[in-house]
C-alpha cells in the first residue's frame, strides 16, 4: 500500500521548493534504490506540471566505493564533460539519498575522494548557481538506525520535518534575518566554546524550504579573517563515509590553527589540509526547525536543529560570500539547548537553545 505521504512530499518538493514549470528540463537523482517509490511521485508531478523533458538517474553508493579503491591516477582525472553539458540544460534538479549504509565509504581510499571531488567541483558548482535545485533524503532503515529509531519512528519524524507550511515559516525567519543583517559581532559561548568573529557587511539567507527539505535555519559568514578563539561541537557528523566525534577547531585570524577528533586527528587534518580554503570558515548558521531537535547522523536534518549553530569549514555560499575557496564544505553542527548563549553584539539572542530576544520569540517552538 502507497503511503500517502510520499505524494504530499513530493508536491512540497515541486510545487514548493522547485517550482516546476511548464518546458522545465528536470534531472532526479537519487543515491540508493529504496528511493524509488519518491522518484516515481517527483517523475509523475514533473510530467503533470509541463515539464518538456525529465530525467532520472539511480547511483548505487556501494559500487562507486570501487571507483576510490580501484581508480587510476589518469581515470580520476578525468572530466566527464557529457554531465556538464546536460547539467548546463537542466532547469531543475533534484538531489536524493536513500543509502542504507552512511558508512559505506568508511574505508574507500580517502585520497581519491578528495582528488575526485575537486575534479567534479565544475559540475557541481554549475548545479548549483545554474538550477533550481534541492536535495532530501528518502527514509530506509539505515538511516533509521543511523537515528536510533524503527523505520515507523524515522519515517514520522522525517515527514513531519519536511511537509511542513514552510510559506508561515519563511515568515517566521524573517525577523532572524533582520538581527543578522543588523549585526556586527558574534560570540558563542558554551562548554568548550569561546569563539568571536564578524558577519558585519554580510547578509542573512533565510533557508525556508527552497532548497533543502528539511529546511530550517538562517546562514550568514564571517569576515573571512576575523574568527577568533575556539570551538567544539556536540553532534557526530559523518564526512567521506568516516564518522567524526567531539571536533574540537581553535582559530587564529580566521585560520583553523588546530584540529583535534578522538581517534581521528590525522583524517580529520587531512581533510582540512584539502586547500588553503579548507581551515577558513564560508558559513555560520542558526537551526530553526522546530520539528528536529536530535541529532540523526544526517547533516541535512541536524544542521535545521532547533537550538543549534553550525560553523562550516570551507566554501562560501554566492548568497553570503565571504571569498572562502574550497572543494570542502563541511557542516559541523554545536547544539546550545541547555547549555550556550548566542550574542550579537551586546543583545543576548539565544539562552540554552531557546531565543530571548523579544522579536524572535515567535520562532521558539510551542513544546
Amino acid at each position: 500500500m502507497k503511503d500517502p505521504r510520499v505524494r504530499q512530499f513530493a508536491e512540497v518538493l515541486v510545487n514548493y521548493s522547485a517550482r516546476v514549470q511548464p518546458g522545465d528540463v528536470v534531472l532526479i537523482s537519487c543515491a540508493g534504490l529504496e528511493g524509488a517509490p519518491l522518484v516515481k511521485e517527483l517523475y509523475a508531478l514533473c510530467l503533470e506540471k509541463g515539464a518538456k523533458y525529465v530525467e532520472y538517474e539511480f547511483s548505487i553508493p556501494d559500487i562507486g566505493r570501487y571507483f576510490y579503491n580501484l581508480a587510476t591516477p589518469d581515470q580520476l582525472s578525468f572530466f566527464p564533460q557529457h554531465k556538464l553539458d546536460f547539467m548546463k540544460e537542466v532547469d531543475v534538479y533534484f538531489g536524493l539519498s536513500a543509502a542504507d549504509n552512511s558508512m559505506v565509504m568508511a574505508k574507500a581510499n580517502q585520497q581519491s575522494m578528495i582528488a575526485w571531488s575537486k575534479v567534479m567541483r565544475p559540475i557541481i558548482d554549475q548545479r548549483v548557481k545554474g538550477t533550481r535545485w534541492v536535495v532530501t533524503r528518502y527514509p530506509t532503515h539505515g538511516a533509521a538506525q543511523e537515528a536510533r529509531m524503527s523505520l515507523d519512528e524515522y519515517e514520522d519524524y522525517l515527514f513531519a520535518a519536511c511537509c511542513m507550511d514552510w510559506e508561515e515559516e519563511s515568515k517566521k525567519q524573517d525577523a532572524l534575518k533582520a538581527c543578522v543583517d543588523a549585526a556586527d559581532r558574534v560570540r558563542i559561548k558554551a562548554s568548550d566554546t569561546d569563539l568571536c568573529f564578524s558577519i558585519k557587511g554580510l547578509p542573512g539567507i533565510k533557508c525556508d524550504g527552497r532548497l533543502n527539505i528539511p529546511d530550517g535555519e538562517v546562514f550568514t559568514a564571517p569576515v573571512r579573517d576575523s574568527v577568533e578563539g575556539y570551538i567544539t561541537y556536540n553532534c557526530p557528523t559523518v564526512y567521506q563515509g568516516k564518522e567524526f566525534n567531539n571536533i574540537r577547531l581553535e582559530f587564529e585570524k580566521g585560520r583553523i590553527v588546530k584540529a583535534t577528533s578522538p581517534g581521528m586527528d590525522a583524517e580529520l587534518n587531512r581533510i582540512l589540509d584539502t586547500d588553503e580554503g579548507a581551515r577558513y570558515v564560508g558559513e555560520f548558521a542558526i537551526g530553526v526547525n522546530p520539528k528536529i531537535r536530535v541529532p540523526m547522523r544526517n547533516i541535512l536534518f541536524d544542521e535545521k536543529i532547533f537550538g543549534s549553530i553550525h560553523f562550516t569549514p570551507g566554501q562560501a555560499y554566492d548568497e553570503c560570500d565571504n571569498g572562502n575557496r574550497s572543494a570542502v564544505h563541511w557542516d559541523m553542527v554545536k547544539i546550545l539547548a541547555g547549555d550556550g548563549e548566542l550574542w550579537f553584539d551586546d543583545i543576548l539572542i539565544q539562552k540554552d537553545g531557546r531565543f530571548v530576544h523579544e522579536p524572535l520569540l515567535g520562532l521558539n517552538p510551542g513544546d
